[in-house]
């Protein structure tokens, strides 16, 4: 397996992996081609694949606002889970947001993705109880 930057003629491959990972959250216009597309422009050094011979089977993404970076859609094909393939992935986002200057990261995970928790926890991140998450669509449409 080896770990390389994801590029767009990547998407239909990776969208499959998402779509087919239970516990992950798609939005019909931020996860659409177009959406990722233009976070990987803004991202082009901490986004990545892991590849096994010829077949994608996982995927990271990572961005930054110059401050924080944030970690999304981590996702392994479950054939590929506990060989270590999600934690080379994390060791790349985490790595690249390191050479940019980044200091801390942050995601999230739904509080029903048992499976993520446990990755994520058995990784060294923590759980913070002190904070409320709060969004708002901006877009009606992004669903």
């Amino acid at each position: 397996m080896h770990i390389r930057i994801m590029n767009i003629e990547d998407y239909e491959t990776v969208y499959k992996l998402w779509t087919n990972t239970s516990g992950m959250g798609m939005r019909s216009l931020d996860d659409s081609r177009e959406g990722i597309e233009k976070f990987l422009k803004r991202n082009p050094e901490t986004n990545f694949v892991a590849i096994e011979g010829d077949r994608i089977v996982g995927v990271t993404l990572g961005g930054h606002d110059g401050r924080r970076g944030y970690i999304y859609h981590t996702a392994v094909d479950a054939d590929y889970r506990e060989r270590g393939v999600g934690k080379s992935l994390v060791e790349a986002v985490m790595a690249a947001f390191e050479k940019e200057g980044i200091n801390k990261a942050a995601l999230v995970v739904f509080s029903t993705n048992e499976k993520g928790n446990r990755f994520w926890k058995a990784m060294g991140w923590k759980t913070r109880s002190d904070l409320n998450y709060y969004n708002k669509s901006i877009n009606i449409n992004n669903k």
